[in-house]
Protein backbone atom coordinates (compact mmCIF):
# COMPACT_ATOMS: atom_id res chain seq x y z
CA UNK A 1 0.00 0.00 0.00
CA UNK A 2 1.15 3.58 -0.71
CA UNK A 3 2.86 5.00 2.38
CA UNK A 4 1.00 8.28 1.98
CA UNK A 5 -2.34 6.48 2.06
CA UNK A 6 -1.32 4.70 5.26
CA UNK A 7 -0.34 7.97 6.93
CA UNK A 8 -3.61 9.57 5.81
CA UNK A 9 -5.58 6.77 7.41
CA UNK A 10 -3.63 7.13 10.66
CA UNK A 11 -4.26 10.89 10.77
CA UNK A 12 -7.97 10.39 10.15
CA UNK A 13 -8.16 8.00 13.08
CA UNK A 14 -6.07 10.09 15.49
CA UNK A 15 -7.57 12.23 18.23
CA UNK A 16 -7.45 15.94 17.27
CA UNK A 17 -4.78 16.79 19.86
CA UNK A 18 -2.67 13.74 18.93
CA UNK A 19 -2.09 14.41 15.24
CA UNK A 20 1.64 14.99 15.64
CA UNK A 21 2.09 11.92 17.83
CA UNK A 22 0.27 9.78 15.27
CA UNK A 23 2.28 11.31 12.45
CA UNK A 24 5.58 10.64 14.22
CA UNK A 25 4.68 7.00 14.72
CA UNK A 26 3.73 6.59 11.07
CA UNK A 27 6.83 8.37 9.78
CA UNK A 28 9.06 6.20 11.97
CA UNK A 29 7.45 3.00 10.75
CA UNK A 30 7.11 3.87 7.07
CA UNK A 31 10.00 6.25 6.38
CA UNK A 32 12.49 5.29 9.13
CA UNK A 33 12.27 8.88 10.38
CA UNK A 34 14.19 9.60 13.57
CA UNK A 35 12.19 12.75 14.39
CA UNK A 36 9.40 14.96 13.08
CA UNK A 37 8.39 18.46 14.11
CA UNK A 38 5.51 20.68 13.09
CA UNK A 39 5.92 24.46 13.26
CA UNK A 40 2.88 26.72 12.83
CA UNK A 41 2.92 30.35 11.77
CA UNK A 42 2.02 32.76 14.56
CA UNK A 43 -0.86 35.23 14.27
CA UNK A 44 1.51 38.11 13.62
CA UNK A 45 3.27 36.29 10.76
CA UNK A 46 6.66 36.79 12.40
CA UNK A 47 7.72 33.32 13.58
CA UNK A 48 6.91 29.64 13.27
CA UNK A 49 6.10 27.98 16.57
CA UNK A 50 6.62 24.27 17.32
CA UNK A 51 3.63 22.16 18.32
CA UNK A 52 4.38 20.38 21.60
CA UNK A 53 3.38 16.72 21.14
CA UNK A 54 1.71 14.85 23.97
CA UNK A 55 3.68 11.61 23.91
CA UNK A 56 7.17 12.86 22.96
CA UNK A 57 9.48 15.68 24.01
CA UNK A 58 9.42 18.92 22.07
CA UNK A 59 11.95 19.16 19.28
CA UNK A 60 12.81 22.34 17.41
CA UNK A 61 12.66 25.84 18.88
CA UNK A 62 10.60 28.53 17.19
CA UNK A 63 11.98 29.82 13.90
CA UNK A 64 11.83 33.33 12.38
CA UNK A 65 9.76 33.63 9.25
CA UNK A 66 12.41 35.66 7.43
CA UNK A 67 15.47 33.46 8.02
CA UNK A 68 16.70 29.86 8.14
CA UNK A 69 15.47 26.80 6.26
CA UNK A 70 12.08 26.76 8.00
CA UNK A 71 11.38 30.37 7.08
CA UNK A 72 12.67 29.81 3.57
CA UNK A 73 10.29 26.90 2.94
CA UNK A 74 7.37 28.81 4.43
CA UNK A 75 8.05 31.84 2.21
CA UNK A 76 8.81 29.99 -1.03
CA UNK A 77 6.37 27.10 -0.51
CA UNK A 78 9.01 24.79 -2.01
CA UNK A 79 10.25 21.64 -0.22
CA UNK A 80 13.89 21.71 0.83
CA UNK A 81 16.10 18.67 1.49
CA UNK A 82 19.22 19.35 3.54
CA UNK A 83 22.02 16.78 3.37
CA UNK A 84 25.10 17.02 5.55
CA UNK A 85 28.14 14.76 5.79
CA UNK A 86 26.43 12.67 8.47
CA UNK A 87 24.03 9.77 8.05
CA UNK A 88 20.91 11.92 8.47
CA UNK A 89 19.11 14.25 6.06
CA UNK A 90 16.38 16.73 6.94
CA UNK A 91 13.30 17.39 4.81
CA UNK A 92 11.47 20.71 5.21
CA UNK A 93 7.94 20.63 3.77
CA UNK A 94 5.28 23.36 3.49
CA UNK A 95 1.96 22.63 5.22
CA UNK A 96 -0.61 24.48 3.13
CA UNK A 97 -4.27 23.98 2.26
CA UNK A 98 -5.73 25.67 -0.82
CA UNK A 99 -3.24 28.50 -0.60
CA UNK A 100 -3.62 29.09 3.15
CA UNK A 101 -0.20 28.60 4.75
CA UNK A 102 -0.24 26.87 8.11
CA UNK A 103 3.42 26.11 8.71
CA UNK A 104 6.29 23.71 7.99
CA UNK A 105 6.82 20.00 8.68
CA UNK A 106 10.43 19.06 9.47
CA UNK A 107 11.43 15.38 9.19
CA UNK A 108 14.84 13.79 9.91
CA UNK A 109 15.51 10.68 7.80
CA UNK A 110 18.38 8.35 6.92
CA UNK A 111 20.35 10.08 4.18
CA UNK A 112 20.42 6.96 2.04
CA UNK A 113 16.61 6.85 1.96
CA UNK A 114 16.03 10.45 0.85
CA UNK A 115 15.47 10.28 -2.89
CA UNK A 116 13.13 12.45 -4.99
CA UNK A 117 10.31 9.92 -4.58
CA UNK A 118 10.58 10.10 -0.78
CA UNK A 119 10.55 13.90 -0.81
CA UNK A 120 7.52 13.92 -3.10
CA UNK A 121 5.73 11.41 -0.89
CA UNK A 122 6.48 13.47 2.23
CA UNK A 123 5.15 16.54 0.44
CA UNK A 124 1.83 14.76 0.03
CA UNK A 125 1.96 13.80 3.71
CA UNK A 126 2.42 17.47 4.64
CA UNK A 127 -0.56 18.47 2.51
CA UNK A 128 -2.69 15.78 4.14
CA UNK A 129 -1.54 16.99 7.54
CA UNK A 130 -2.76 20.48 6.65
CA UNK A 131 -6.26 19.18 5.89
CA UNK A 132 -6.24 17.19 9.14
CA UNK A 133 -5.20 20.31 11.08
CA UNK A 134 -8.06 22.30 9.60
CA UNK A 135 -10.56 19.71 10.85
CA UNK A 136 -8.84 19.17 14.21
CA UNK A 137 -8.79 22.91 14.87
CA UNK A 138 -12.54 22.75 15.47
CA UNK A 139 -12.11 20.27 18.33
CA UNK A 140 -8.99 21.33 20.25
CA UNK A 141 -7.26 24.56 21.27
CA UNK A 142 -3.77 23.06 20.92
CA UNK A 143 -2.94 24.49 17.52
CA UNK A 144 -4.43 27.93 18.11
CA UNK A 145 -2.57 28.19 21.40
CA UNK A 146 0.66 27.24 19.64
CA UNK A 147 0.27 30.12 17.19
CA UNK A 148 0.41 32.80 19.90
CA UNK A 149 3.55 34.66 20.87
CA UNK A 150 1.44 36.43 23.49
CA UNK A 151 -2.20 36.63 24.54
CA UNK A 152 -4.94 37.75 22.18
CA UNK A 153 -7.45 40.35 23.29
CA UNK A 154 -11.09 39.28 23.46
CA UNK A 155 -11.78 41.33 20.31
CA UNK A 156 -8.82 39.69 18.57
CA UNK A 157 -10.15 36.26 19.51
CA UNK A 158 -13.51 37.18 18.00
CA UNK A 159 -11.90 38.38 14.80
CA UNK A 160 -9.77 35.27 14.29
CA UNK A 161 -12.77 33.02 15.01
CA UNK A 162 -14.93 34.73 12.39
CA UNK A 163 -12.53 35.46 9.51
CA UNK A 164 -12.05 32.60 7.03
CA UNK A 165 -8.26 32.70 6.96
CA UNK A 166 -5.46 34.50 5.19
CA UNK A 167 -5.56 32.94 1.74
CA UNK A 168 -7.53 30.98 -0.83
CA UNK A 169 -6.39 29.61 -4.19
CA UNK A 170 -8.16 28.20 -7.21
CA UNK A 171 -7.27 27.29 -10.79
CA UNK A 172 -7.97 30.85 -11.99
CA UNK A 173 -6.98 33.02 -9.01
CA UNK A 174 -4.90 33.48 -5.89
CA UNK A 175 -6.16 35.49 -2.94
CA UNK A 176 -3.96 36.55 -0.01
CA UNK A 177 -4.66 38.88 2.91
CA UNK A 178 -2.70 40.39 5.78
CA UNK A 179 -3.90 42.59 8.61
CA UNK A 180 -2.51 44.32 11.66
CA UNK A 181 -2.84 44.47 14.58
CA UNK A 182 -2.92 40.70 14.78
CA UNK A 183 -3.29 40.17 18.53
CA UNK A 184 -5.94 42.78 19.19
CA UNK A 185 -8.52 43.81 16.57
CA UNK A 186 -9.13 46.66 14.19
CA UNK A 187 -12.67 45.46 13.54
CA UNK A 188 -11.97 44.62 9.91
CA UNK A 189 -14.22 42.24 8.04
CA UNK A 190 -13.15 39.79 5.36
CA UNK A 191 -14.92 36.79 3.85
CA UNK A 192 -15.16 34.80 0.64
CA UNK A 193 -16.96 31.88 -0.94
CA UNK A 194 -15.87 29.94 -4.02
CA UNK A 195 -17.77 27.72 -6.45
CA UNK A 196 -16.81 26.35 -9.84
CA UNK A 197 -18.04 29.51 -11.57
CA UNK A 198 -17.70 32.39 -9.14
CA UNK A 199 -15.81 33.98 -6.28
CA UNK A 200 -17.85 36.05 -3.83
CA UNK A 201 -15.81 38.42 -1.69
CA UNK A 202 -16.39 41.11 0.92
CA UNK A 203 -13.82 43.47 2.42
CA UNK A 204 -14.83 46.07 5.02
CA UNK A 205 -13.13 48.80 7.00
CA UNK A 206 -12.98 48.44 10.73
CA UNK A 207 -15.14 50.75 12.84
CA UNK A 208 -12.57 51.13 15.61
CA UNK A 209 -10.64 49.02 18.08
CA UNK A 210 -11.95 46.76 20.80
CA UNK A 211 -14.92 44.56 21.45
CA UNK A 212 -17.66 46.98 20.24
CA UNK A 213 -16.09 47.10 16.78
CA UNK A 214 -15.66 43.33 16.75
CA UNK A 215 -19.34 42.92 17.62
CA UNK A 216 -20.35 45.14 14.68
CA UNK A 217 -18.14 43.18 12.30
CA UNK A 218 -19.38 39.84 13.62
CA UNK A 219 -23.03 40.85 13.15
CA UNK A 220 -22.31 42.12 9.64
CA UNK A 221 -20.39 39.00 8.67
CA UNK A 222 -23.16 36.75 9.96
CA UNK A 223 -25.74 38.72 7.96
CA UNK A 224 -23.59 38.56 4.80
CA UNK A 225 -23.19 34.80 5.12
CA UNK A 226 -26.88 34.34 5.84
CA UNK A 227 -27.84 36.28 2.72
CA UNK A 228 -25.23 34.58 0.56
CA UNK A 229 -26.22 31.08 1.67
CA UNK A 230 -29.86 31.92 0.97
CA UNK A 231 -28.88 32.57 -2.65
CA UNK A 232 -29.28 36.36 -2.63
CA UNK A 233 -27.28 38.40 -5.13
CA UNK A 234 -24.85 41.18 -4.15
CA UNK A 235 -27.60 43.77 -3.82
CA UNK A 236 -29.59 41.41 -1.63
CA UNK A 237 -26.55 40.67 0.53
CA UNK A 238 -25.84 44.37 1.00
CA UNK A 239 -29.49 45.14 1.77
CA UNK A 240 -29.91 42.38 4.34
CA UNK A 241 -26.66 43.37 6.09
CA UNK A 242 -27.69 47.03 6.01
CA UNK A 243 -30.99 46.14 7.67
CA UNK A 244 -29.32 43.96 10.31
CA UNK A 245 -26.89 46.71 11.32
CA UNK A 246 -29.50 49.46 11.28
CA UNK A 247 -31.93 47.33 13.26
CA UNK A 248 -29.33 46.82 15.98
CA UNK A 249 -27.56 50.19 16.07
CA UNK A 250 -30.07 52.62 14.44
CA UNK A 251 -27.34 54.25 12.36
CA UNK A 252 -24.85 54.78 15.20
CA UNK A 253 -22.49 52.02 13.99
CA UNK A 254 -22.01 51.65 10.24
CA UNK A 255 -19.66 49.61 8.10
CA UNK A 256 -17.89 50.76 4.94
CA UNK A 257 -17.72 47.69 2.74
CA UNK A 258 -17.06 46.48 -0.76
CA UNK A 259 -18.92 43.40 -2.01
CA UNK A 260 -17.62 41.74 -5.15
CA UNK A 261 -18.63 38.87 -7.42
CA UNK A 262 -16.00 37.56 -9.85
CA UNK A 263 -17.12 35.31 -12.70
CA UNK A 264 -14.34 32.72 -12.83
CA UNK A 265 -15.17 31.78 -16.42
CA UNK A 266 -14.41 35.17 -17.98
CA UNK A 267 -13.08 37.66 -15.41
CA UNK A 268 -16.20 39.84 -15.28
CA UNK A 269 -16.83 41.57 -11.95
CA UNK A 270 -19.90 42.96 -10.25
CA UNK A 271 -19.27 45.35 -7.35
CA UNK A 272 -21.41 46.96 -4.69
CA UNK A 273 -19.45 49.83 -3.14
CA UNK A 274 -20.98 50.74 0.22
CA UNK A 275 -18.59 53.52 1.20
CA UNK A 276 -15.86 50.97 0.73
CA UNK A 277 -12.16 50.48 1.32
CA UNK A 278 -10.03 51.66 -1.58
CA UNK A 279 -9.55 49.38 -4.58
CA UNK A 280 -6.44 49.39 -6.76
CA UNK A 281 -5.55 47.59 -9.96
CA UNK A 282 -2.10 46.63 -11.21
CA UNK A 283 -2.18 45.88 -14.93
CA UNK A 284 1.18 45.40 -16.57
CA UNK A 285 3.26 48.46 -15.71
CA UNK A 286 0.21 50.56 -14.73
CA UNK A 287 -0.90 50.90 -11.11
CA UNK A 288 -4.01 52.95 -10.49
CA UNK A 289 -6.88 53.37 -8.13
CA UNK A 290 -10.20 52.03 -9.41
CA UNK A 291 -12.73 54.81 -8.99
CA UNK A 292 -16.13 53.48 -7.99
CA UNK A 293 -19.40 55.27 -7.29
CA UNK A 294 -19.60 55.11 -3.52
CA UNK A 295 -22.95 54.44 -1.94
CA UNK A 296 -24.03 54.71 1.68
CA UNK A 297 -22.20 52.57 4.26
CA UNK A 298 -24.06 49.55 5.56
CA UNK A 299 -26.34 50.33 8.51
CA UNK A 300 -26.51 54.11 8.07
CA UNK A 301 -30.20 54.36 7.13
CA UNK A 302 -33.13 52.03 6.97
CA UNK A 303 -33.95 50.37 3.61
CA UNK A 304 -31.04 51.80 1.63
CA UNK A 305 -31.17 50.75 -2.03
CA UNK A 306 -27.85 49.55 -3.48
CA UNK A 307 -26.76 49.10 -7.10
CA UNK A 308 -23.96 47.15 -8.77
CA UNK A 309 -21.15 48.38 -11.00
CA UNK A 310 -19.16 46.35 -13.51
CA UNK A 311 -15.48 45.83 -14.25
CA UNK A 312 -13.51 43.24 -16.16
CA UNK A 313 -10.20 41.62 -15.31
CA UNK A 314 -7.59 40.75 -17.91
CA UNK A 315 -5.18 37.85 -17.60
CA UNK A 316 -2.39 38.85 -15.21
CA UNK A 317 -4.33 41.63 -13.44
CA UNK A 318 -3.94 42.16 -9.72
CA UNK A 319 -6.58 43.81 -7.53
CA UNK A 320 -5.49 45.22 -4.17
CA UNK A 321 -8.06 46.11 -1.50
CA UNK A 322 -6.86 48.48 1.24
CA UNK A 323 -8.90 49.01 4.43
CA UNK A 324 -7.48 51.53 6.89
CA UNK A 325 -10.43 51.91 9.22
CA UNK A 326 -11.38 55.35 7.94
CA UNK A 327 -12.09 54.63 4.28
CA UNK A 328 -8.99 56.60 3.27
CA UNK A 329 -5.38 56.06 4.37
CA UNK A 330 -3.77 59.06 6.08
CA UNK A 331 -1.56 61.28 3.98
CA UNK A 332 2.07 61.62 5.02
CA UNK A 333 2.20 65.36 4.21
CA UNK A 334 -0.42 68.03 4.23
CA UNK A 335 -0.25 68.67 0.50
CA UNK A 336 -0.32 64.99 -0.50
CA UNK A 337 -3.40 63.23 -1.83
CA UNK A 338 -5.05 60.94 0.70
CA UNK A 339 -4.16 57.83 -1.26
CA UNK A 340 -0.51 58.86 -1.73
CA UNK A 341 0.86 56.43 0.89
CA UNK A 342 -0.97 53.51 -0.74
CA UNK A 343 0.29 54.46 -4.20
CA UNK A 344 3.88 54.53 -2.93
CA UNK A 345 3.47 51.26 -1.03
CA UNK A 346 2.05 49.51 -4.10
CA UNK A 347 4.84 50.86 -6.28
CA UNK A 348 7.39 49.37 -3.88
CA UNK A 349 5.70 45.96 -3.73
CA UNK A 350 4.10 45.44 -7.16
CA UNK A 351 6.77 42.90 -8.19
CA UNK A 352 6.28 40.77 -5.10
CA UNK A 353 4.24 37.59 -5.18
CA UNK A 354 0.59 37.74 -4.22
CA UNK A 355 1.44 36.00 -0.95
CA UNK A 356 4.14 38.52 0.03
CA UNK A 357 2.57 41.74 -1.26
CA UNK A 358 -0.20 42.28 1.35
CA UNK A 359 2.17 42.10 4.32
CA UNK A 360 4.65 44.40 2.60
CA UNK A 361 1.93 46.97 1.87
CA UNK A 362 0.69 46.81 5.48
CA UNK A 363 4.21 47.37 6.81
CA UNK A 364 4.74 50.28 4.44
CA UNK A 365 1.51 51.93 5.57
CA UNK A 366 2.29 51.34 9.25
CA UNK A 367 5.60 53.14 8.68
CA UNK A 368 3.93 56.26 7.30
CA UNK A 369 5.69 59.20 9.05
CA UNK A 370 2.56 61.14 9.96
CA UNK A 371 -0.70 59.67 11.12
CA UNK A 372 0.05 55.99 10.53
CA UNK A 373 -3.19 54.00 10.65
CA UNK A 374 -3.75 51.97 13.83
CA UNK A 375 -5.32 49.12 11.88
CA UNK A 376 -4.79 48.05 8.28
CA UNK A 377 -6.11 45.19 6.16
CA UNK A 378 -4.74 44.53 2.67
CA UNK A 379 -6.07 41.85 0.34
CA UNK A 380 -4.41 40.92 -2.96
CA UNK A 381 -6.33 39.10 -5.70
CA UNK A 382 -4.27 37.81 -8.64
CA UNK A 383 -6.24 36.79 -11.73
CA UNK A 384 -4.76 34.24 -14.08
CA UNK A 385 -7.98 32.94 -15.57
CA UNK A 386 -8.42 32.40 -19.28
CA UNK A 387 -11.04 33.93 -21.50
CA UNK A 388 -10.56 37.48 -20.15
CA UNK A 389 -8.32 38.87 -22.86
CA UNK A 390 -4.70 39.94 -22.78
CA UNK A 391 -3.19 42.57 -20.44
CA UNK A 392 -1.51 44.13 -23.47
CA UNK A 393 -4.85 44.93 -25.03
CA UNK A 394 -5.59 47.80 -22.59
CA UNK A 395 -2.35 49.44 -21.49
CA UNK A 396 -4.21 52.57 -20.46
CA UNK A 397 -5.33 50.68 -17.33
CA UNK A 398 -9.01 51.47 -17.78
CA UNK A 399 -11.54 48.69 -17.22
CA UNK A 400 -12.70 46.98 -20.37
CA UNK A 401 -16.32 47.74 -21.26
CA UNK A 402 -18.85 45.20 -20.05
CA UNK A 403 -20.01 42.64 -22.58
CA UNK A 404 -23.22 43.43 -24.41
Amino acid sequence: MDRHVTVEGALRGAAPHLLLDSLRTSLTQLYAASSADLLLIDYGYTSLRPVAPVQAPAGMPHAPVDAGPVGRVFRTQQPYLFRDVGPTATAYLPVTVRGDRFGVLVVDLPADRCGPETTESLGRVAETLGHALRVADRHTDLYRSTRRTHALSVAGEMQWDTLPGRACAGPAFDLHAHWEPAYTSGGHLLDWSVTEDELLLIVADGVGPGTPAALVSTLALTAIRNARRAGLDLVGQASLTDQALYGQYRGKSTLAALLLRLDLTNGEIEVVDAGSPTLWRIRGAVTERVELDRQLPLGMFEDTVYATQRLRLLHGDRLVFVACGTGEPPAARGYEAADGPVARALARTCRLSGADAPGAVVRALRETPCGAPDAVLVLCLDWRGHGAGSPDSRRDGRPAPPPP
